[in-house]
């Protein structure tokens, strides 16, 4: 028998390779934006790692990218004191006063003919923190909190993908590396839209779910959440002589730095940066509220020193505010795939920072009286950091005489149904799964880029299909035929033939991304992702128990609630085997047909350590024999794999009078001579 306290050198071997090819895997994909392998290889060998380290805990290491998925809540964050304060920055606003505080700088100096030169960074709008590196070795991270002492936040920060566990190449001794969490636009819009489809509060913008997500005392929260990082400010390092060079050692050590910073010689070359990002801030996916502006020369920065609030060689271009006055024309409701009625203020069109705004979230009836937005009044609207503009607030002295209060219609404005709102839910749903209004947007869900992406599927198209009875759920697409196409409005020759082989690339997708195009509630990208890591197959997702929906790590009660329901429905399973039938890809690429082999249709628990397999080797061998691998025993469980050590799984399958295996026995099941490496 192997001694199972103390791992072999093979496995201590493998388990540093791993780290230093998942290590590098994530450096490629988040530093270097040049992935080099799939997904789907990463996770595999990720998996690996985790499966190793569950088996031998002492070769789990505190830079181990397992570290990043989270880990138990805790009661409350320590408090821990900076050794460098993290103050905040001084602020101006223009051209002149840029100049001005230019000024102050060279007569501070005693240099006021010398020019300066400038590195200027784009100002992240998001959360500032403090990373502490021992020989290598992320050790700690903190908040800014008061600038002096912040929370200790490590477990979150670990999970954060961007954020290096070990520096590449960094000396011995301490260092530390200071940055930015934020949010991209695109990420909240997806948050938010899971937190919606929950019956949770949105996000009122990027930098509230950035800081949200960093202070939870539950990390696996944190490591659900669609966090990123820049790193912008390297303490520690005593050859460095300039920011820019600071900036170049960050990215070379394989910390993310914001790519758009410039090192200015000239300050007529830093004003033209400052007033080009002004104008281009909204090209990006995350927010900027200016830029910031910073001396290059260290020594100098020395020189000129700090006030007690603010560094003197460091400011922050504030761009100018983006809100705007206009009126509310009305407030209409729309209903999207899931049945949920959603209020959207109609605004008198208004310009703010170069573009017309014509419409307003105002997200549910609750948010409505919260801000108490009527018809008829005048409104403050604002741009920045929102997925849509949003009514920052109303200007009650200007309400016109006989304004009414909102109310949601108690029947739906698309199909008349009766509308209801759940226990417990801020949103207000139709039910009817007849609604057209639902299924134009369930069409236009299944054509996103995050699910099948089929493009010329947009709203007019969606919404000709559904009004002349063309297309009555998602399968109704693929039997489409040109003639067809061709009798709609503005569909060409060229459009029709190009929109059917939108629809026949659709069909290998993947299995993640069908299962989110489908719509599920609460089952979003992140929850979609989730369940087609546990699951080969929709085959294998619609078997699943409630119980063992919820073993799958980042499913609660709610979603394994959602996902049962969705396949207890008769529409439903018809649904999905008429995409199968199709062609649509159904199954997890690289996993096998769970319909043929000597164990089809045979349910198997695995329960502690073989000798000769990983547990996910042993699960890959009763999937390419056509079982399937569940996490909990039940009456229809087939058998339990008990190796040494096993849980409470064995005594549950033997109260159950359920088969157990030995591992000689499984090996004969499955004959397989494997061994793990």
């Amino acid at each position: 028998m192997t001694d199972r306290t103390t791992a072999p050198p093979e496995a201590a071997a493998r388990a540093r390779a791993l780290r230093r090819e998942i290590d590098e895997h994530n450096r490629r994909y988040h530093v270097l934006d040049a992935p080099s392998v799939s997904d789907a290889e990463f996770d595999a060998l990720l998996r690996e790692l985790v499966e190793l380290e569950a088996r031998w805990p002492e070769l789990a290491a505190p830079d181990s990218p397992t570290s990043r998925v989270g880990g138990a809540p805790l009661d409350v964050f320590p408090r821990v004191e900076h050794s460098v304060p993290m103050l905040s920055l001084d602020n101006v606003y223009g051209a002149e006063e840029l100049a001005a505080w230019r000024d102050r700088l060279l007569r501070a100096l005693g240099e006021p003919e010398t020019p300066l030169d400038w590195v200027a960074e784009l100002k992240i709008d998001g959360l500032s923190i403090s990373l502490v590196y021992e020989d290598g070795v992320l050790v700690r991270g903190a908040t800014r909190g008061d600038g002096t002492t912040g929370e200790d936040v490590t477990p979150n920060l670990r999970t954060i993908r961007e954020i290096p566990l070990r520096l590449d190449g960094a000396p011995a001794g301490r260092v530390i590396v200071r940055g930015e969490v934020y949010m991209t636009r695109s990420g909240l819009a997806r948050l938010n839209e899971e937190r919606e489809e929950a019956g949770e509060a949105p996000f009122a913008n990027p930098r509230n779910a950035a800081a949200g997500g960093v202070r939870q005392l539950d990390s696996r929260i944190t490591a659900s959440r669609p966090l990123r990082f820049f790193g912008y400010t390297l303490l520690g390092v005593d050859d460095l002589d300039r920011q820019s060079r600071a900036l170049e050692r960050l990215a070379e050590w394989g910390v993310p730095v914001n790519p758009e910073w410039r090192r200015c010689e000239s300050f007529d070359e830093l004003v033209a940066h400052c007033l080009e990002w002004q104008e281009r801030r909204h090209s990006l996916d995350y927010e900027i509220d200016g830029v910031v502006i910073k001396v290059d020369d260290l020594e100098r920065q020395a020189e000129l020193g700090w006030t007690s609030k603010h560094p003197r060689w460091a400011v922050a271009y504030k761009f100018p505010a983006e809100e705007a006055t206009t009126k509310v024309v009305s407030i209409l409701v729309t209903v999207g795939r899931t049945g949920k009625l959603t209020p959207t203020a109609v605004l008198e069109p208004v310009e703010v920072s170069g573009v017309t705004v014509q419409m307003a979230g105002l997200h549910n009836e609750d948010e409505v009286r919260r801000k108490d937005v009527r018809a008829g009044d005048t409104v403050v609207v604002a741009r920045g950091g929102e997925v849509i503009p949003q009514i920052v607030r109303v200007v009650k002295e200007e309400r016109p005489r006989g304004a009414r209060r909102f109310s949601m219609p108690k029947r739906c404005p698309a199909c008349g149904s009766e509308v209801v709102r759940p226990e417990g839910e801020v949103a207000h749903r139709c039910l009817n799964a007849s609604c057209p209004s639902q299924l134009r947007e369930r069409l236009l869900h299944w054509a996103g880029r995050g699910a099948m992406d089929v493009d010329g599927l947009g709203d007019k198209l969606a919404r000709q299909l559904v009004e002349r009875g063309l297309v009555r759920d998602l399968a109704d697409l693929y039997e489409l035929d040109h003639a067809t196409l061709m009798g709609l409005e503005r569909m060409g020759n060229l459009s029709a033939s190009n929109l059917l082989a939108a629809l026949e690339r659709s069909k290998s997708r993947g299995f993640r991304r069908t299962l989110y195009g489908l719509g599920i509630r609460f089952v979003g990208d992140t929850v979609a992702a989730a369940l087609a890591r546990a699951f080969p197959s929709m085959r294998a997702l619609e078997a699943a128990s409630r119980e063992e929906l919820e073993a799958v790590e980042g499913i609660g009660p709610r979603v394994a609630e959602s996902v049962r329901e969705f396949f207890e429905r008769e529409e439903n399973r018809r649904l999905v085997e008429r995409l199968r039938e199709h062609g649509v890809e159904l199954e997890r690429k690289g996993a096998p047909a769970p319909a043929g082999g000597p164990l089809a249709g045979q349910t198997f628990v695995l329960t502690g350590s073989l000798e000769g397999y990983t547990r996910g080797a042993a699960r890959a061998a009763i999937e390419a024999a056509g079982g399937r691998v569940t996490g909990s025993v039940s009456k229809k469980t087939d058998a339990v794999v008990a190796g040494a050590e096993p849980g409470s799984k064995l005594d549950r399958a033997r109260e159950l009078g359920v088969t157990v295996l030995d591992e000689a026995a499984f090996r004969e099941l499955v004959g397989d001579g494997h061994v793990a490496d």
